[in-house]
């Protein structure tokens, strides 16, 4: 990081997940991510949600997958 801080991306201005609960996102170990996952389903940015969080390395659900379905999806570095 350069220290300054992250300003939100023109895209989340039409985020679903702005209007609910932030603790959604962010399930506890073992904890259901289905009503998330549900609510990104129908959100209208949910492929620019998932490419960002994809780029950053973002924990919690983003574009409708969790850190773990989002580290699959990453090429590992021994396929290079």
């Amino acid at each position: 990081m350069d220290g300054t801080l992250a300003r939100p991306e023109p895209w989340m201005a039409d985020a679903l997940c702005a209007q609910v609960d932030g603790d959604l996102w962010f399930p506890e170990k073992g904890g259901s991510t289905r009503e998330a996952k549900a609510i990104c389903r129908r959100c209208p940015v949910r492929a620019q949600c998932l490419a960002l969080a994809l780029e950053r390395s973002e924990y919690g659900i983003w574009g409708g997958t969790s850190d773990s379905e989002r580290r699959r999806m990453k090429p590992s570095a021994e396929a290079a």
